[in-house]
């Protein structure tokens, strides 16, 4: 997930580089289906203008890997940018009246 403006701009450049936290890491921070909830909550609690970005895995090749992280669950991280051909879908992430994100159907 990202700022829609964000991501309006890897669609001019050809290229998404993740957000500062990202590139202070080193990789892209992703999140499963199961996990996106949870991510939304602790690092976008509350922020606006969010879209929802799916991508399939194994598309990413070996620039995906699977690291060891919150709690000892393997995350996927991103090495490298993301172009935007390779999302599957881009939907917004809107707020609920109680300030949660509402998810749309995750199967991209």
């Amino acid at each position: 997930m990202c700022p829609a403006e964000t991501w309006q701009e890897a669609e001019r450049d050809g290229a998404y580089h993740g957000t500062a936290d990202d590139l202070r890491d080193g990789f892209m921070h992703f999140s499963t289906a199961d996990q996106i909830a949870e991510s939304a909550r602790r690092h976008r609690a509350g922020q606006t203008g969010l879209v929802l970005i799916a991508v399939e895995s194994d598309r990413l090749g070996d620039r995906l890997k699977w690291e060891t992280s919150r709690g000892g669950a393997l995350f996927p991280h991103l090495y490298g940018p993301l172009e935007p051909a390779e999302a599957a879908s881009v939907r917004p992430l809107p707020l609920g009246p109680d300030g949660e994100h509402l998810f749309p159907p995750l199967d991209c």
